[in-house]
């Protein structure tokens, strides 16, 4: 029989053995994401849940870091203290170019690997020396969701802005106007994220302008406060409303015919990719974006990701688009499984 160890050896043997276990995913890769979110947007908790499976599947650490209010120079400090922590790539969404210019340098400056996500475009990631970007081209989101209301007859309409902070935002405003043939800045409101100011906004803006005949919510803090507006005035169904995002306020307004189409940019793509892009870059040696995206499309890992949630990237050349894609009363069913935690 053996003997007994004692018990300070023991507690040593524990010690190292967790110490060994994180040094080894550490090893694999440590990543973070900086992101422009307010700790009360539960928008977010999807791609927190890709960045968990991302970590699982491949073996890393994957931080996830925002500003608690939502301040765009806040979220410039946390790329600073990211690029002074040394991770193994760097995750950020372009809230407003301008204001994270000289933190994103810090970090490419380090040659330290850097893949934008959701907000911002193509041309601003390529500046900012990214890898890629990982998201929904905003404008041409918003533009699709106008096509369609002025395929239903609409000539006019409101955008429920609930982040002005963002120049994305207004993108998706700015492409629906368009689509209409509208002055987007005529037709949008900056709400905030309040629910009772944002409803009280959207009531003020609808007796201001009797003949509005759409609304596009930006996203499930303005949507589902903008649609008890409606219910209140007894509009909902009789005003076209689609949303950006997916949210329970907002299936069941597709389901009662309150709302007409949410566009659905996939968020987990934008968080679960960029990391397995990182780490293929490792495992193959190589930065070659053509090996990699068609790696992407082979690695087991990774399609199981895809299949579970049935979710569809869009691969170019160098970057991949997440969206948009538009969920109705027809598919809803298909995605209202995963909605809030996987889609």
């Amino acid at each position: 029989m053996l003997s007994r160890l004692p018990r300070p050896v023991t507690r040593l043997l524990v010690v190292l053995a967790a110490v060994l276990a994180a040094t080894s995913v550490h090893a694999a890769g440590r990543y973070v994401f900086i992101g422009h979110s307010p700790d009360s947007d539960s928008w977010w908790n999807t791609i927190k849940n890709a960045h968990k499976q991302a970590a699982e599947d491949f073996g890393v650490t994957v931080d996830f870091r925002n500003p608690p209010n939502g301040d765009v120079a806040d979220q410039s400090r946390l790329i600073e203290q990211a690029a002074a922590q040394n991770y193994d790539g760097v995750m950020s969404s372009i809230s407003d170019y301008r204001v994270l210019e000289g933190a994103i340098k810090r970090v490419t400056d380090k040659k330290i690997p850097l893949i934008t996500i959701n907000s911002g475009t193509h041309e601003e990631s390529e500046k900012l020396g990214a890898i890629m970007h990982v998201g929904q081209p905003e404008y041409a989101a918003g533009k699709a969701a106008g096509e369609r209301a002025r395929g239903a007859g609409k000539k006019s309409f409101v955008c429920v802005n609930h982040f002005a902070a963002s120049n994305a935002s207004w993108d998706r405003c700015r492409g629906f106007a368009d689509a209409l043939g509208v002055d987007f800045k005529k037709s949008s409101i900056d709400s905030g994220v309040d629910p009772t100011t944002v409803e009280s906004k959207v009531n003020a803006y609808l007796r201001q302008n009797p003949t509005t005949e759409a609304v596009l919510a930006l996203g499930p803090d303005s949507a589902a406060p903008t649609l008890r507006a409606l219910e209140k005035a007894g509009l909902a169904g009789k005003l076209y409303f689609g949303s950006f995002d997916l949210s329970d306020e907002i299936s069941r307004g597709i389901k009662s015919n309150a709302i007409n189409f949410a566009i659905d940019q996939q968020p987990y793509l934008q968080g679960y990719l960029p990391v397995a892009v990182f780490v293929l870059m490792k495992e193959m040696k190589t930065n070659d974006l053509g090996k990699i995206m068609a790696a992407l499309k082979t690695d087991p890992r990774v399609q199981k990701r895809l299949k579970d949630y049935s979710l569809e990237p869009i691969y170019g050349a160098r970057h991949i688009d997440s969206g948009p894609g538009f969920v109705t009363k027809t598919n809803l069913p298909i995605v209202e499984k995963y909605a809030g935690q996987y889609r």
